[in-house]
């Protein structure tokens, strides 16, 4: 074979591979975008498009169901003339021919639960004792300026559901001698027993609403105490019904205290027999 035929066989053969490899190449390029466009899915993601240009990809919106709870109703809520708390005198008015008497200290005042005003008055919200303890004219003040700052007078109001102090505190003077009589009145306050009520929040609002300002309140008193509300009540007395129904330890402290299990009763206060270490 002559020079001329075997550059002429190596031209072709050239040309076919080049041709093959050209093809192979296309192939490879359009079958990822042929495969996605036979889709049914993404037909209607990229209208026909190739899948280089990104830009000109459509997708389709659906609008989805939501569903939103209706606002509750406060048209039998009835704001009152007076929507802050009252201002509290900080000594009790005595007649001017009594002397103001002095007092023990009369711990009694503060042990054990409180048997009346446990429940709210007007079935919203309010703050809690969790403890007992003794509330000064400084305490009565902070939370007037709290509801003061935090509660909006136009939908909102806040009374007191405790007396103004009453109890007189002695103190003798610095530096005094052992005794010369009882010292002179220092202070008053006001005896606080575990569940009472200390005040209540009403009015066209929600619980989210005057949750942080019932909670500031309740971390600066003297005592424990939480910010509640009606449904947390009922709550709270259920799930205690329900332990108290459900327990299936018999040995509980009410038992313990009245068996003198392990000699306790050397260990024990009367307040304990009486409230079963739930109170102080």
């Amino acid at each position: 074979m002559s020079p001329l035929a075997d550059s002429t066989l190596a031209k072709i053969s050239f040309r076919m591979k080049f041709d093959r490899h050209i093809e192979e190449k296309k192939k490879k390029k359009y079958y990822l975008t042929d495969n996605l466009k036979n889709n049914k899915v993404l037909k209607t993601v990229f209208k026909n498009q190739s899948l280089l240009q990104a830009e000109k990809a459509q997708l389709t919106l659906v609008a989805g169901l939501k569903y939103f709870p209706p606002p509750k109703n406060y048209d039998h809520i009835e704001i009152p003339e007076r929507q802050r708390l009252r201002v509290y005198d900080k000594v009790p008015q005595y007649p001017p021919n009594l002397k103001p008497p002095k007092m023990q200290k009369r711990l009694r005042y503060m042990r054990g639960p409180e048997e009346v005003h446990t429940t709210l008055q007007l079935k919203q919200y309010g703050v809690r004792a969790t403890g007992g303890g003794r509330m000064k004219h400084e305490h009565f003040e902070m939370a007037r300026l709290v509801v003061a700052r935090k509660l909006d007078m136009k939908r909102m109001f806040a009374i007191w559901r405790i007396d103004p102090p009453w109890q007189p505190i002695t103190k003798k003077g610095q530096g005094q001698r052992m005794g010369g009589g009882k010292g002179a009145i220092d202070h008053y306050v006001t005896p606080i027993k575990s569940g009472r009520i200390i005040l209540e929040v009403g009015g066209k609002c929600e619980y989210a609403e005057v949750h942080d300002m019932l909670r500031i309140i309740s971390e600066r008193l003297p005592f424990k105490a939480e910010p509640v509300s009606e449904e947390i009540l009922e709550q709270k007395a259920a799930e205690e019904k329900w332990l108290e129904e459900n327990n299936q330890n018999e040995y509980t402290m009410k038992y313990i205290i009245q068996n003198n299990m392990g000699g306790c009763h050397k260990m024990l206060s009367p307040f304990d027999h009486k409230w079963y270490t739930k109170y102080l």
